[in-house]
Order: C-alpha cells, then sequence, then structure tokens
C-alpha cells in the first residue's frame, strides 16, 4: 500500500512559516529551516517584549514626573506619597502627561500635595 502524506497541510505549514519571515535577510527569509529558526526566536523576542515596553514607559513616566516636581521643590518620592494620602487618584501616565502637555494643571495639583 503506498504511503499516505498529506501535502496540503505541510504546504500550508511551512508557507505560514515563511510568510512570517518576510523581509528577513538572505536564506533567513528563503530556506524553511532557517526561516523556522528565526520566525521563533523572533515571536520570543515579542513576547518578552511586550513586557519590558510596559516597564520602560512607567520608568520614563517616572523620570518625566521627577522632572516637572523637582521645578517646584519637591521630589517624586515626596510627590506621590503625598498624592496617596490627599487620595489624588492619578496615576503615572496621567500625571507624566500633564507635567509634559499641561504644566499649569500640573502645577496645581503639586500645590494642592504641598
Amino acid at each position: 500500500m503506498p504511503r499516505s502524506v498529506n501535502a496540503v497541510a505541510s504546504r500550508r505549514r511551512r508557507k505560514k512559516i515563511l510568510n512570517l519571515a518576510k523581509g528577513y535577510w538572505g536564506s533567513r527569509s528563503k530556506v524553511y529551516t532557517i526561516a523556522k529558526n528565526t520566525v521563533e526566536k523572533g515571536l520570543q523576542y515579542a513576547f518578552r517584549d511586550r513586557k519590558v515596553k510596559k516597564r520602560e514607559f512607567r520608568s520614563l513616566w517616572i523620570q518625566r514626573i521627577n522632572a516637572a516636581t523637582r521645578q517646584y521643590g519637591i521630589s517624586y518620592s515626596q510627590f506621590i506619597g503625598k498624592c496617596a494620602t490627599k487620595n489624588i487618584g492619578l496615576n503615572r501616565k496621567v500625571l507624566a502627561d500633564l507635567a509634559m502637555n499641561h504644566p499649569e494643571a500640573f502645577k496645581a495639583i503639586v500645590e494642592i500635595v504641598k
């Protein structure tokens, strides 16, 4: 009895990997086995860096808030601590946006906290 192979499914599986590898350099986008390794590694990086992105943005917001609060003679940690005691429910993303784009509104918050 002849061997049965599902060429449709295997071709589709390989084509999916090669489509994901489009734009890679040289054999990374042409040769299936090399493309498979590269795509798998790229997906690992994508998974990891979705978490790193959140970490980096939080760090950026903290730096912006710190720079803005020091103009008014208060440090970041004091400002955040006093925001918590005064029940100001603005998160760091919003505070950093106010500090960058609406300095007068941010100054009002700093005055309330002081």
